[in-house]
């Protein structure tokens, strides 16, 4: 549940309160010793302050339920404290040399924590508590060093206070860069820049502080180069709020194209625009499944990777459809919100189409498993066919001759002929039903040897042309087997040609086999040809199978089959 928003007393004392603060700031930064030119250094310090703090506000205005607005608020304060060091008053400048490095430390915990305002991992955490922790004891053992009188003692607890810091402020934009790489991708453009100026800033302020313990000169510029990189940060945010504002006011445009009833290919494209994610995927509940589906009709597991984000859609209190989404929509909660409950409008006709797409993928694949049961079941057939019933005729015509050579009788001789005969015609109409049912040449010596037999003992002429790089997949080159068999077949039943061009060539991923005659054409593509079964058999591989028979002009027949 959300926190309400805070008290418009409070936000406007600390809105005056950030206003005096910069130029008190202003003011202290004037009269320390920052080079040449203290007045830019005194113009970055009161920038940071007053655009902090306003920024902070805002934020906190808008997300009361986030941490992010009061610790920017908290953060932008804290240069005016760092510079009373510059203040002539002995107390003053003591607790301002205390808070030296506390903006630093602020700002580091502002940049971790961005943009939910809390520290997600256990390596940020790590990192900021060492750097408070440095500031708070560091600071008491210098504080005790120097009232013991050992100046020495308290200017080494300064130093090595300098280096843990430095090694914190690297340690930090080292998180900060595996964040970035560990997205796996560009992350939205106010985040991208927070992150690449905040990642150079700690640079800048690791390699001043470092010069400084060192006593070499030059630290101001990476001062002043430092915080003006950390300056950018208001900037951006406010281009952030700007760009929110922008894209809640595009959602008008969402609506007039939603009125459009918009396939599913056009919604998740629409959504994307509003959202400015182009990685966005819409995917639909499916109830009769029980899973999501992608635009394909294909089953999606609702699993984010790293960087991705998931909102559920729905509607009337039913399951509808899911976002995936990059995670930093998370933080523009409203405007994720408004563009989910559009959507929800328009789901209804995408989802039927998003169904109907996953029952032809569901029909598709179960065409696929019956023809390769059908196929098993031929193969089983043929086995059978050549291991029992063909053998025990072979069996039976050896054992007629061997009676013949027995018995010397006329008549007796010219019967066993005659059966003989009966039982070579009888076997060799096995073997044709054998091999029409699963051709053995194919599963034994491959696609090309099969289709030479076809042509050898073809009664057309076949004229035959096959380009392969290697053994295809089993049902690829039982589909494409048929596809010239029962052509061929047809050639000689019904076309009256004189003689037939096969090529089966693979290519580009694909299987291509054509067959064309010269005969008369007008062959039925609906009827008892043949035609639509090879159809069925070519689309079921996710191919096609097309048939150009103009009357007179022969016919021609293309299969298109994937490879993979």
């Amino acid at each position: 549940m959300g926190r309400s928003h805070p008290p418009r007393l409070i936000i406007g004392a600390l809105a005056l309160a950030a206003v005096a603060a910069a130029a008190g700031g202003f003011e202290l930064s004037l009269m320390g010793e920052y080079g040449r030119a203290p007045e830019i250094h005194a113009a970055i310090v009161g920038w940071i302050t007053l655009s902090y703090v306003l920024c902070g506000l805002a934020a906190w205005w808008r997300r009361p339920e986030s941490r992010f607005g009061p610790l920017m608020v908290v953060a932008g304060f804290s240069p005016f404290f760092s510079r009373l060091s510059d203040a002539d008053a002995e107390v003053l400048h003591a607790v301002g040399e205390a808070l030296a490095l506390l903006p630093l430390v602020l700002f580091l915990h502002v940049f971790l924590a961005y943009p939910s305002g809390r520290l997600e991992r256990r390596p940020e955490r790590v990192i900021v508590g060492t750097a408070y922790a440095a500031i708070i004891v560091f600071d008491l053992a210098r504080a005790l060093l120097e009232v013991a009188g050992r100046e020495s003692g308290a200017n080494a607890a300064m130093n090595l206070q300098r280096a843990v810091i430095v090694v914190v402020a690297l340690g930090a934009f080292v998180v900060l860069a595996s964040r970035r790489r560990s997205s796996g991708r560009p992350l939205r453009g106010s985040r991208e820049l927070l992150v690449v100026s905040f990642g150079l800033a700690l640079v800048a302020l690791a390699s001043g502080l470092a010069m400084k313990a060192l006593g070499a000169p030059g630290t101001e510029v990476f001062r002043v180069v430092a915080f003006g990189l950390v300056g950018v940060a208001p900037v951006v945010l406010l281009l952030g709020f700007l760009r929110a504002r922008l894209a809640r006011s595009a959602l008008g445009d969402l609506f007039l194209e939603l009125r459009g009833d918009p396939s599913p290919a056009d919604l998740q494209e629409a959504l994307s625009r509003a959202l400015r994610d182009p990685s966005l995927s819409l995917l639909y509940w499916l109830p009769e499944f029980g899973s999501y589906a992608d635009l394909e009709g294909r089953a999606v597991e609702l699993q984010p990777e790293h960087g991705r984000a998931v909102t559920l859609i729905g509607r009337d209190g039913v399951q509808v459809a899911a976002l995936l989404h990059d995670v930093a929509l998370v933080q523009e909660p409203e405007l994720l919100e408004a563009v989910t409950a559009a959507a929800s409008i328009a789901l209804e006709n995408a989802q039927l189409h998003v169904e109907l797409r996953a029952r032809l993928e569901e029909l598709r694949g179960s065409r696929a498993r019956v023809i390769d049961a059908g196929q098993k079941e031929r193969q089983r057939l043929e086995r059978n066919l050549h291991d029992g019933a063909q053998q025990r005729l072979i069996a039976l015509s050896l054992e007629l001759s061997r009676l013949e050579q027995q018995e010397e009788n006329p008549a007796l001789s010219a019967r066993l002929d005659e059966a003989r005969g009966e039982l070579a015609v009888s076997l060799a109409e096995l073997r044709d039903v054998a091999r029409g049912l699963h051709p053995a040449v194919l599963t034994g010596h491959g696609l090309e040897v099969a289709l030479e037999s076809i042509a050898a003992h073809s009664p057309v002429s076949v004229e035959l042309t096959v380009e392969l790089e290697g053994r295809l997949h089993e049902r690829i080159e039982v589909a494409a087997y048929y596809v010239v068999s029962e052509s061929l077949a047809n050639v000689a039943k019904h076309a009256q040609a004189t003689t037939a061009k096969v090529d089966v060539v693979q290519t580009n991923g694909h299987l291509l086999v054509e067959i064309v005659d010269d005969g008369v054409g007008g062959a039925d593509t609906e009827g008892g040809s043949g035609l639509r079964g090879l159809a069925d058999r070519v689309e079921a591989l996710d191919g096609r199978l097309r048939v150009w028979t103009p009357h007179g002009g022969g016919t021609r027949i293309k299969a298109e089959i994937p490879c993979v």
